[in-house]
């Protein structure tokens, strides 16, 4: 990958960071910000972008968070946390946190006390900072986003845009991810319902799965 795409590729997954986010003061406050950022983008990212953007103008704030809560804290397939994808409720999912920490930390990033390590805007936040880990982190979790991608876009969901452009930034599913993904659409996560503070801190373990705020 040239120099070049991948700092296009960083630019991409900050803006999405931010965007994928609650949508509160700070982030209208960056909506100029993001306006031209998205269109130093390639076609097939700010495409998707500017729709979006057009989309949080159109509504007032009010709006915009209702419909954010709407989409990501009460649906199971609106989630965004990535290890639930993988590992649902179970006590895999607490290593997956641990694993994602001392990944970051290697990296020299460290998260602030309310962050889960496994939210989507966490992990964009890294891979824009850390470009070829991030990737790599990203395409891990293509199953789940790529479920995400899909949920939204049955819903009828503006955010679905934002899929859309992460997407774009990422390689083709391959033949195991596109099966993990419909195999995910079919059944769920895994749903073992036992204790998960063993395998990681009380403050990664959410209460419920739901946006980043």
């Amino acid at each position: 990958m040239s120099g070049k795409n991948e700092a296009l590729d960083a630019r991409a997954w900050q803006t999405l960071s931010v965007l994928l986010g609650y949508p509160d003061e700070e982030l209208y406050g960056n909506l100029p910000l993001l306006h031209r950022a998205a269109a130093t983008l390639p076609a097939p990212v700010a495409g998707p972008l500017a729709r979006f953007l057009a989309f949080l103008g159109a509504g007032t704030p009010e709006q915009i968070a209702q419909q954010y809560v709407a989409t990501f804290d009460h649906k199971r397939r609106g989630c965004l946390y990535l290890t639930y994808y993988t590992h649902g409720d179970t006590r895999k999912r607490g290593v997956a946190l641990l694993r994602l920490k001392q990944q970051y930390a290697a990296a020299g990033l460290r998260l602030a006390q309310d962050e889960l390590p496994d939210h989507l805007c966490v992990a964009l936040e890294f891979a824009a900072a850390r470009p070829e880990a991030g990737r790599r982190l990203l395409t891990e979790y293509r199953a789940g986003v790529e479920l995400l991608r899909l949920a939204l876009a049955d819903a009828g969901s503006p955010w679905r845009d934002l899929l859309d452009a992460l997407s774009a930034t990422l390689p083709a599913l391959t033949g195991d991810q596109r099966a993990a993904a419909a195999r995910l659409a079919a059944q769920g996560p895994p749903d073992e319902q036992v204790g998960l503070e063993p395998f990681a801190p009380p403050q990664y373990m959410p209460e419920s799965v739901g946006g980043r705020r």
